[in-house]
């Protein structure tokens, strides 16, 4: 573009440097504990009073948890914006799951007592996938250094794994087949990948790498310590963000083009580690090197993306090809042929309810007809 002169104006370079500390705010340490400690009594004595016993196992783990980590924590305690998303994580992976549940034909309680489920398999999975693929070394010098949390190191395959155990777990104790409720939560898991990668954008973390000719991306202040000036890089966490949002969008409309409860059973969960995973492998060609020498040609991530390709290409293959029904019915029924029986079971019940209503319509019928040889009714035109 030429400006007045004659001369040729440089377009803007989008970028700009990202020097924002990740804590959010501070609270004084008592408050704080006084305050979870409250939310844990709250949920053991409602859980003993509804008879809700993973409710009731969860206030006390919460309440064993702040009498175990009270003592480490420090004074006030800083409130991340990482913290703050995975709060909104939790909410909206509700919102999300009770939507799929309730329309599957499950109960209110049921998405709330799965989070007690997921929020142990989240934690756990996560801080124990960190430890093992990127920090063992730390974690062998500083045992102790596994437990707090709050200092970081969090990793989403982990994290998937984690969630996959618990919500094994939780359909188990309730009867209900795995790809039934693991389907039901493919929509927050999606919500959750999106959020977590913001909150590793606010921390500065997981970042991109240097980007050849340094003519765009953002600057990481305070990744890079200690350089005069922190070199731009890609900003491979809001790639992973859109990536979040496009998985919840492509499981809307594939969800949407399947018939909604009438799709079989398998493949939303099938789709999303589709689709994230391929997803995951792409980013992490621009995404800063992890435990494996800059020379190699794939990194840790794209390893560990691949099961879950290759998990997502099956399972869209299998659950087209069996086409189990839908349905969330809690009883004994396992994934194959017992939870199609019991699909198949419940698709009866209500055929002969049906068949039922037309035989009282038939005995009501005007007395025009005429008794056949076979000792029905033939209606008169």
């Amino acid at each position: 573009m030429k400006s007045g002169g004659g001369h040729v104006k440089e377009a803007a370079v989008p970028n700009f440097t990202w020097d924002v500390g990740p804590t959010a705010l501070e609270i004084p340490k008592g408050p704080l504990l006084l305050f979870v400690g409250g939310v844990a009594v709250l949920m053991l004595l409602y859980g003993l009073i509804r008879k809700q016993n993973d409710l009731t196992v969860f206030g006390l783990f919460l309440g064993a948890l702040i009498g175990v980590v009270s003592s480490f924590l420090p004074d006030p305690i800083g409130i991340r914006f990482y913290s703050l998303l995975f709060v909104g994580v939790f909410l909206g992976g509700y919102s999300f799951l009770n939507w799929q549940i309730r329309r599957g034909g499950g109960g209110l309680e049921v998405a709330g007592d799965f989070i007690v489920y997921g929020v142990i398999g989240v934690l756990a999975g996560a801080r124990l996938g960190h430890v093992i693929f990127y920090d063992y070394e730390k974690a062998l010098d500083d045992p102790v250094w596994i437990f707090r949390i709050w200092e970081g190191g969090l990793a989403s395959h982990g994290a998937v794994v984690g969630l996959i155990l618990a919500m094994w777990l939780f359909t188990k104790r309730r009867g209900v087949p795995f790809l039934e409720g693991a389907d039901r939560f493919s929509f927050s898991a999606a919500l959750g990948a999106t959020l977590v990668r913001v909150g590793n954008f606010f921390n500065s973390e997981i970042v991109g790498r240097e980007v050849p000719g340094q003519t765009w991306g953002v600057r990481f202040p305070r990744y890079d310590v200690g350089l005069a000036e922190a070199p731009l890089r890609y900003p491979t966490q809001a790639f992973e963000a859109l990536l979040g949002i496009f998985v919840i969008l492509c499981l809307y409309l594939v969800d949407r083009a399947a018939g909604k409860e009438k799709r079989p059973r398998g493949l939303l969960i099938s789709v999303f580690f589709l689709v994230y995973f391929i997803g995951r492998f792409l980013v992490e060609f621009w995404k800063e090197h992890q435990v494996f020498d800059k020379t190699a040609l794939l990194d840790m991530g794209q390893f560990l993306s691949m099961p879950g390709i290759f998990l997502g290409a099956f399972g869209v293959y299998w659950s087209i090809k069996n086409h189990l029904p839908v349905g969330w019915v809690e009883g004994s029924a396992s994934d194959g042929e017992a939870s199609a029986g019991k699909g198949l079971a419940r698709d009866a019940d209500v055929d002969e309810a049906f068949n039922e209503e037309e035989d009282d319509d038939e005995e009501e019928e005007a007395p025009g007809s005429i008794p056949t040889a076979g000792g029905g009714e033939q209606k008169n035109s």
